[in-house]
């Protein structure tokens, strides 16, 4: 077999990558395909859109084991729980909200206490 001119070996190597490319974007289709699936069995109409891909967004920016841990360690409102209506009141965030007597304020999200967001 005679060897390839350097040209020539540059044109086979730029055809590998373009299909070592293609195959790298099927097999992420078809995961996305496999993940999209496993989201028609859950209750998702729970959550409103936005609310959804946040979730998401921030599971796959702090990485899958971190977000289960955070999300485990909310508190357990029940599997039959409704949705909480929404509140068309938007809280301010000048003045922290005052509880009953004696109570610790509850830290708000964003803070360093926040598992999710952090510091």
């Amino acid at each position: 077999m005679p060897k390839l001119s350097e040209r020539d070996r540059l044109a086979e190597l730029e055809e590998r990558q373009r299909k070592a490319g293609e195959e790298v974007e099927k097999a992420r289709l078809a995961l996305r395909s496999k993940y999209a699936e496993l989201l028609r069995e859950l209750p998702v109409e729970r959550l409103a859109e936005r609310e959804l891909r946040e979730i998401v967004t921030q599971a796959i920016r702090t990485g899958g084991s971190a977000a289960i841990s955070a999300i485990r360690a909310l508190p357990d409102l029940g599997s039959d729980a409704a949705p909480r209506p929404r509140s068309t009141a938007k809280p301010s965030r000048d003045k922290p909200h005052a509880g009953s007597a004696g109570e610790e304020p509850q830290p708000s999200i964003g803070t360093a206490t926040d598992p999710i967001t952090g510091p």
